[in-house]
């Protein structure tokens, strides 16, 4: 039982991490776009972030394919590490804290993800053996 609730938890603040983030992405546009440039990105991802997180958040809510899910999972693991990676490599380690804390909260949801959902992970196993 309490697998279930670590999963909803880590869940829940991975999610709204992710949804605070595209927020910020659309409101705070400008200091987004300096703030990428100032980590060797180009400008252009930024729209491209904001529809991917959300389809992520989506993905892995509603979980209406379990592929889909995982491949969210996927995409938010690599999306972290470049975050972690471009905030260190531009000597802003600070700024790699919400990405550090993302990637733990994404680890931890992935882990406890077949304790708490009808539809089973084929890709967990494959961790655990």
């Amino acid at each position: 039982m309490s697998r279930k609730y670590i999963y909803w938890i880590s869940t829940g603040l991975l999610c709204l991490l992710y949804l605070a983030s595209a927020t910020f992405y659309v409101t705070q546009g400008d200091e987004v776009r300096q703030a990428f440039i100032g980590l060797g990105y180009p400008t252009y991802l930024v729209p491209i972030l904001i529809e991917v997180k959300l389809l992520a958040v989506a993905a892995i809510l509603s979980r209406v394919r379990v592929e889909v899910s995982d491949l969210a999972y996927a995409g938010m693991f690599y999306h972290l590490l470049l975050a972690i990676s471009a905030h260190v490599n531009a000597g802003d380690g600070i700024g790699s804290i919400p990405a550090i804390v993302g990637l733990v909260l994404m680890l931890t949801s992935f882990i406890t993800q077949n304790s708490a959902r009808e539809k089973q992970s084929p890709y967990l196993s494959l961790i655990k053996a």
